[in-house]
């Protein structure tokens, strides 16, 4: 008997960016195409104050969802406050941090496929006392259960390319250094199992990019890849992954467009995401694999002054959700 489909479990995010307005947007187009369905965690006086809110049925719990998506935005209601479109209000952040906590629990408690979140600003739930570095972070410790947290790897997916990053938000002097055999090993080692378990891809072959330029030169421009990138390669293979050595940064998204990858091993920021961003602005995904749920979120920002013209696109929160949807099917399957 084939398992039910559970709905996909929104964050709200923060209420005076664009979150409300995209997740409305995303609503519609659901409904049109027949995609899977989802639920917000917001107050129900931020959903319906946004720019071109639609009906709402307050949900008690997230069974609900499946049988009124189609004629109305399943909300399942939490306390807080209606912040103007555009306007950052310190005050939100309990709700913002609630509705994230529970796009958790319920998907760890098989009440929803997978959890989405909409764009949070950090800086403002820094100034109410948040402790995490961002959402990745925060919902790793949401994964710990008293014990140690998982480690998160952080994936952008669009424009025909999967990257995951080995550093994510270090100054890039700091990058080089920052550099080891064992990190590599290990992240490749979450990447490889993701892209089967949620991925659905059976034998993965992921690419695996130098740090510098033409990936050293033999070790005429720096010798990281010959003293870490490649021996971190050689422990992967030898656990059975297919990854390249350390390749170009210049070629290697061009290869995996022609079919040579899977996906992409980058070694920092903006080296994974530039190919990303140039391909597809508008739908990347950005997706948080090693975590034991799924979870995906626009690639994007809080966007106040799109929040404030009541315009934003919802492109990426759509891609996102699609994507959510297609990992949920394939970890069911495997």
């Amino acid at each position: 008997m084939a398992a039910p489909i559970l709905p996909l479990a929104v964050s709200m995010g923060d209420p005076a960016g664009v979150g409300p307005i995209i997740t409305w947007k995303a609503w519609e187009h659901a409904r049109k195409t027949g995609s899977r369905p989802f639920y917000v965690i917001a107050p129900a006086s931020v959903m319906s104050a946004a720019a071109n809110a639609g009906p709402i049925e307050i949900i008690p719990d997230t069974g609900h969802a499946l049988t009124t998506f189609h004629n109305a935005l399943p909300v399942l209601p939490i306390d807080g406050p209606v912040p103007a479109p555009g306007t950052p209000d310190p005050s939100t952040a309990s709700s913002v941090i609630e509705s994230i906590r529970l796009a958790v629990e319920h998907t760890r408690a098989g009440k929803a496929a997978a959890v989405v979140t909409n764009p949070i600003a950090k800086s403002l739930l820094y100034r109410a006392g948040f402790k995490h570095p961002g959402h990745t972070e925060f919902l790793a410790e949401l994964s710990a259960d008293g014990g140690d947290a998982p480690t998160p790897v952080m994936m952008l997916v669009g424009g025909g390319l999967r990257v995951a990053l080995v550093t994510i938000h270090r100054p890039l002097a700091s990058v080089v250094a920052s550099l080891s055999v064992m990190e590599i090993t290990q992240i490749g080692g979450i990447v490889g199992s993701a892209l089967i378990r949620d991925f659905g891809i059976a034998k993965p072959r992921i690419g695996l990019c130098g740090v510098n330029p033409h990936a050293g030169e033999d070790g005429e421009i720096g010798r990281e890849e010959i003293e870490v990138i490649n021996p971190a390669a050689a422990m992967l293979r030898s656990a059975g992954l297919d990854i390249s050595d350390a390749r170009p940064g210049d070629t290697i998204f061009h290869e995996m467009l022609g079919g040579r990858f899977d996906a992409i091993l980058a070694m920092y920021h903006d080296q994974g995401l530039i190919p990303v961003k140039t391909l597809d602005m508008w739908g990347g995904v950005n997706v948080t694999l090693g975590l034991p749920f799924i979870r995906t979120s626009p690639d994007h920002g809080v966007a106040y002054d799109a929040a404030a013209s009541g315009q934003a696109r919802p492109d990426s929160l759509i891609a996102a959700l699609k994507l959510a949807s297609e990992m949920a099917q394939a970890r069911a399957a495997s």
